[in-house]
C-alpha cells in the first residue's frame, strides 16, 4: 500500500498516537482534552496524504528539498497549529518533537504494511519527509511570529504604562526644583532625580518607538513647514549644555526651509550627536554640518577617534545584531538600550530619506542624513 493511501485509510491511530504523545507534554497538556491535544493534527496529514499523490518534477523537487515550495495564499494548518501551541504554552522544542513523533509513529505503522518494491518505498519515504519537513518549517516560522508579536505587544504596554508614574515624578521634582526655597542639600538630590527621571522617561520613549518598527507600522511623522538649521541648532545647543566638556562644532550657510516633523528631527539629531560624542576621542571636536544638495537636506555629523569596523558597519542600525556582537557593552548611568541609531535610521526612512555612515582612522567617523526638502 503507497504511504499516501495508507495515512488516511489509518488517519484515526495515527492521531491517537499523536495525542498520546502531546499529552505527555507537561505542563502545557495538562488540562487539554482531545480535540485540543490533536489541534490541526488531521487537516496536516490529510494535507501530507495530498502532498505524497501530487506528480512532481525533478526540478520542483529539488526546489522543495531546498525549502522553495509553491506558496500558499491562505494559512496553512501548520501555521495556525503552531499559533495555538505557543499561546497554549507549548515551547518551540515541545511543538517540533509532536512532528519528531509524528514522523516516527506514522513509518512504524506503515512499514510492516508494505509490500512495495524497494524504489516505491525510497520514493514514497523521500515524499514523506518533504512533507513533514515543509509542515514543520510553517510552524517554527509561525510560532516565531506569534512569539515576536507577544514580545512587542508586552513592551508596548510596559512602555505607555511606565509614562504615568515616571511623568509624576518629573513634573513633582521640576515644581521643588523651580520653588527655589530648598536647602542646598535637598536641591541636589531633587536635581539628580529630575536628571535621571528624565533620563529614564527617554528609554522608555526610545522603547516606544522600537516596538512601533517592530509591530511594522513604522515611526509616524507630522510634516510642517520649517526652519531644519534652527531645529538642528537647538539641539547643538543642548548637547553643549549636557556635555560641557566636549567641543560641539556647527557649520550652516544660513537657514534652510524643509517640509519635516520638528520632533523627530530633533530626536535625529540628539541621538547622532549623543553618539558622536560618547564615542569621539577625548579632546577632539564633533562636527555637525548642514547643506543642500540639489532638493535635499545633508546633515553630516563628524567625530575623530577608533574607527568602526566593516564588519559592524553593516549591521550598526540593528540594535540586536550590534549588541550580541559587540565587545564593548557599557553599564552605568549613560548606557542605553543602543536602540537609538535605530531609531534614528526608522525616522529619517519616515521622511523618505537615507542615513549612512562613513569610518575611516583619518578622517573619522561621519553619519550622513540626506532627507527631501519637500517630500512627495
Amino acid at each position: 500500500m503507497r504511504l499516501a493511501d495508507f495515512i488516511l485509510d489509518n488517519i484515526e491511530p495515527i492521531l491517537q498516537a499523536w495525542e498520546d504523545f502531546a499529552k505527555t507534554i507537561t505542563p502545557a497538556s495538562i488540562g487539554m482534552d482531545s480535540v485540543a491535544l490533536r489541534d490541526h493534527a488531521e487537516q496536516m496529514l490529510r494535507t501530507i496524504a495530498a502532498d505524497l499523490r501530487t506528480s512532481q518534477t525533478r526540478n520542483e523537487a529539488i526546489a522543495k528539498s531546498h525549502g522553495e515550495a509553491p506558496p500558499v495564499d491562505a494559512e496553512t494548518a501548520a501555521e495556525t497549529h503552531a499559533v495555538i501551541r505557543q499561546s497554549s504554552g507549548f515551547t518551540v522544542e515541545q511543538m517540533v518533537s509532536e512532528y519528531r513523533a509524528l514522523r516516527t509513529s506514522v513509518l512504524m505503522l506503515w512499514m510492516p504494511h508494505t509490500q512495495l518494491d524497494h524504489k516505491q518505498v525510497m520514493d514514497d519515504l523521500i515524499r514523506f519527509n518533504e512533507a513533514v519537513d515543509q509542515a514543520l518549517a510553517e510552524s517554527v516560522v509561525s510560532y516565531s511570529g506569534a512569539v515576536d508579536a507577544s514580545r512587542n505587544i508586552f513592551l508596548g504596554i510596559l512602555g505607555h504604562d511606565l509614562r504615568s508614574p515616571l511623568g509624576a515624578i518629573l513634573l513633582s521634582s521640576e515644581v521643588l526644583l523651580r520653588a527655589g526655597d530648598l536647602p542646598a542639600k535637598a536641591t541636589k538630590i531633587t536635581s539628580r532625580i529630575y536628571t535621571s527621571v528624565k533620563r529614564a522617561n527617554k528609554i522608555v520613549g526610545d522603547l516606544l518607538d522600537f516596538t512601533r518598527t517592530q509591530l511594522g507600522s513604522g515611526i509616524p511623522v507630522q510634516r510642517f513647514k520649517g526652519d531644519l538649521v534652527a531645529a538642528c541648532e537647538g539641539m547643538v545647543e543642548e548637547a553643549r549644555a549636557y556635555h560641557p566638556e566636549s567641543k560641539i562644532v556647527f557649520k550652516t550657510s544660513g537657514a534652510l526651509e524643509a517640509l519635516f516633523d520638528p520632533a523627530r528631527m530633533e530626536q535625529v539629531f540628539a541621538n547622532l550627536i549623543g553618539n558622536a560624542v560618547q564615542h569621539g576621542a577625548e579632546g577632539s571636536p564633533v562636527t555637525v554640518s548642514l547643506s543642500v544638495e540639489k532638493d535635499r537636506a545633508v546633515i553630516a555629523i563628524n567625530n575623530q577617534g577608533k574607527p568602526i569596523e566593516k564588519e559592524a558597519i553593516a549591521n550598526i542600525f540593528n540594535p540586536m545584531v550590534r549588541n550580541l556582537c559587540s565587545s564593548e557593552m557599557q553599564y552605568g548611568s549613560t548606557a542605553g538600550l543602543g536602540l537609538g541609531l535605530h531609531i534614528a535610521s526608522a525616522i529619517v526612512s519616515a521622511h523618505q530619506g537615507t542615513i549612512e555612515v562613513h569610518s575611516e582612522a583619518q578622517v573619522g567617523t561621519t553619519f550622513t542624513v540626506r532627507i527631501p526638502l519637500n517630500p512627495a
